[in-house]
Parts: structure tokens; C-alpha cells; sequence
């Protein structure tokens, strides 16, 4: 097929017919002209994510009442600590028990009443789940210096854990990190 020229241009035969056709078909038409939006009318305002309500402010003594007698619990001073809350791989607490998952913050209780304690187990926790922190360590040690009442505050820390909600799983550390006097914490994300 033979393409015809229009003689003193390189333009095909056909693409000049084509282009007159165009031109003929949309002669009669006019531009949109462009509105501006009125400045009174109010932008759409994106949807924000709602966050969820803060619970109110615990009650201590009903979210984490005092251990009233520690002797009667059966947990000793070298008796390692664990927890594990449902849905929690059992992978997930063996790394954890091994030290294998980074410690990112850290609290002594050593030498606190236990009220005391309390108060600041629960602001600890308060604030590293704030935080964004995965796993905490928190040392209670093995109470040998709390006689016949044995461990005080390692009976009421374990207590405390297992009720708090934002606890997923915890156990003893390791011997170089404390032992049976302290525990891993794993923190809901």
C-alpha cells in the first residue's frame, strides 16, 4: 500500500486528511473556563484515627492488692518465675527466658515496702507501655533477708504481673542478669 504525499511536505497523505477531519469535528467547540473555589466554603477534613480511651485511673488496690502473707503462696527465693498469657507463642517466652530478646529499660525494688513497690511497678509499666517498650526487666531479688515471711516482693510482683493487663508473658532471668531475684517482662505492643 502506497502512501501519497502532499507535494513539497514530508507529511503522508492520509495524516493530513486525518488532521483536517479533526480539525472539522471539534471546530464549534469552546474551552471550560476554569472556576476558582469560593474561600468561605470549608476544606474536607481528613479522617483522623480515633484512639482508643484511656482507661481510667487504676485502683491499686483492686488491680494490685498487697500480698498479705507470702509463706502461704509456696514460692521460695530460688523458685524461678513464669507466665505466659494466652495467644503467646511458645517460642516467643523461650527467647525471652533465654535473654535473647533486648532489654530496654530496667527497675530495682530492692529495699521498698511493698506498697511502695507497687506504686512504682505500676507507673513503670505504665510508662514503658507508653513508651513503645517491648521488654522490661525488673529486679524484686530472692528475699533471704525476709526471714520465715519469705519473699515478700517476689510473691507480690508475680501476683501483680499475672493481673496486669499489659503484661503478655514473663519469666526469671538469667543467672548474669539476676536470676530467680528478677524477672523478664514482655509488655503487649
Amino acid at each position: 500500500m502506497a502512501k501519497h504525499r502532499n507535494p513539497g511536505t514530508d507529511v503522508p497523505a492520509s495524516d493530513v486528511d486525518d488532521a483536517e477531519v479533526f480539525r472539522a469535528a471539534v471546530r464549534d467547540v469552546k474551552p471550560i473556563k476554569q472556576t476558582v473555589p469560593d474561600q468561605g466554603l470549608a476544606k474536607v477534613k481528613p479522617r483522623t484515627r480515633r484512639r482508643r480511651a484511656e482507661p481510667a485511673a487504676p485502683d491499686l488496690d483492686v488491680d494490685m492488692p498487697l500480698v498479705s502473707d507470702s509463706a502461704a503462696s509456696g514460692i521460695t527465693g530460688s523458685d524461678a518465675l513464669s507466665f505466659q498469657r494466652a495467644g503467646v507463642r511458645t517460642q516467643v517466652v523461650r527467647r525471652l527466658r533465654r535473654g535473647l530478646i533486648p532489654i530496654e529499660a530496667e527497675l530495682d525494688l530492692h529495699g521498698l515496702s511493698q506498697a511502695a513497690a507497687r506504686d512504682q511497678l505500676a507507673e513503670f509499666l505504665a510508662l514503658s507501655h507508653a513508651g513503645g517498650r517491648r521488654c522490661v526487666r525488673i529486679i524484686h531479688g530472692k528475699g533471704f533477708r525476709s526471714g520465715a515471711r519469705g519473699p515478700v516482693l517476689k510473691v507480690a510482683v508475680d501476683g501483680w504481673l499475672r493481673r496486669h493487663l499489659n503484661v503478655m508473658a514473663f519469666t526469671s532471668a538469667r543467672a548474669i542478669d539476676g536470676g530467680t531475684g528478677a524477672v523478664y517482662v514482655l509488655l503487649r505492643a
